[in-house]
């Protein structure tokens, strides 16, 4: 391992960082001059430009037939944004979830992850279903931005108030917005690629395969503009832009990135058994879990940023025990069927059922 991967890592990250710093502050004052909410920002302008990486490692991956990669990409970076960075992100600050993710984003993340199960069931996404996709993308940014949400919650509210007063929609505000945001996804693009070909020539020393290199390396590498994107807007106090960054971001993942690399590729794009029988159901289990979560007081807490975490933990040791086919996998295998899983499913179920029984009632 050459001391020149090692920098290209450390400058990818650095990049990121100050990249996603640029973004937000660039989308946060755009938000207020077009008069549009940081939610509906958060889920357009940052969550389609953090996930540019993700199209470009895709696209490339299909056009030069790998689709183990292509594929892996898009199925881990949705695992990696709901667990680890919503996890990471409400770890910093607990985040308030807007009405409008509860009643329409999150399920059209619920719908479009198992259509793209649906799709993948003859182990291949045929170019017109990859087409299909793709113009699933262009009608929901649309509807989002001809879609003027109406908020309920009073702490989300609050937060759209911050940027109350007569917004600034001068020339020269409008220029310096904009080149934040350019700014901000070019040093993103950047910073991903370097950090993404060093950590794929480390994990080539290793030896590791292509479809874990996919789902773990490639998936967090291309994830990490969302990670830092969440994280710094967590701790700006603009949560909105947080939460609906990661939601924005997979339904990117699945309908444009996905779509459109299917869409390119003359043969479409082929999904190996093991992506098809494991990850793909948890990547839509995970989508599923987000409602009760994002449903129980509109906030995502510690405990449960905590809880995304340690699972993205788990997912990742199983990864690497199937790969090396390790002595313990059975043995991790049972513990997750028998006792984590079922626990899980009763917290979800508890959590929703006082959810629901905490909710006041209308007097008759």
């Amino acid at each position: 391992m050459s001391i020149a991967t090692i920098l290209f890592l450390i400058a990818g990250l650095v990049l990121l960082v100050v990249g996603a710093e640029a973004l937000v502050k660039g989308a946060s004052r755009l938000a207020v001059m077009v008069g549009l909410s940081p939610l509906v920002i958060g889920l357009t302008i940052v969550a389609y430009g953090t996930s540019s990486p993700e199209m470009s490692v895709s696209v490339m991956s299909s056009l030069s037939g790998q689709a183990d990669i292509a594929v892996g990409n898009v199925v881990g970076s949705n695992i990696f944004n709901v667990l680890f960075i919503l996890g990471i992100s409400a770890i910093v600050a607990p985040l308030v979830v807007a009405q409008q993710l509860i009643r329409l984003d999150v399920p059209i993340m619920i719908m479009v992850s198992g259509l793209m199960w649906m799709f993948s069931t003859d182990g291949k996404i045929s170019p017109f279903e990859g087409w299909i996709l793709f113009a699933g993308a262009i009608g929901y940014t649309l509807f989002l931005i001809f879609q003027s949400p109406k908020e309920d919650n009073p702490e989300v509210q609050q937060e759209y108030a911050q940027y109350g007063g007569v917004p600034d929609r001068s020339f020269g505000k409008l220029i310096s917005s904009l080149f934040y945001i350019a700014g901000g996804l070019i040093l993103l693009v950047i910073g991903s690629r370097w950090l993404v070909d060093g950590a794929i020539a480390i994990a080539q020393v290793i030896g590791v395969s292509e479809v874990v290199i996919g789902l773990t390396i490639v998936a967090a590498g291309t994830s990490l503009p969302e990670l830092a994107t969440s994280v710094i807007a967590s701790i700006r106090g603009e949560r909105d832009i947080a939460v609906g960054n990661v939601v924005g971001s997979n339904i990117f993942n699945i309908l444009a990135v996905l779509g459109l690399s299917a869409g390119v590729s003359p043969n479409g794009i082929n999904v190996a058994a093991p992506v098809l029988n494991f990850d793909l159901p948890v990547m839509l289990a995970v989508a599923i879990a987000c409602l009760p979560i994002f449903f129980t007081g509109n906030k995502i807490s510690r405990r449960e940023g905590i809880l995304f975490t340690l699972y993205y933990i788990a997912y990742t040791v199983y990864l690497i025990l199937y790969s090396t086919n390790h002595d313990t996998l059975p043995w991790f295998n049972l513990a997750m069927l028998w006792f984590v899983i079922p626990i899980t499913i009763v917290t979800l179920i508890t959590i929703s059922w006082r959810a629901i029984q905490a909710k006041p009632r209308p007097r008759e």
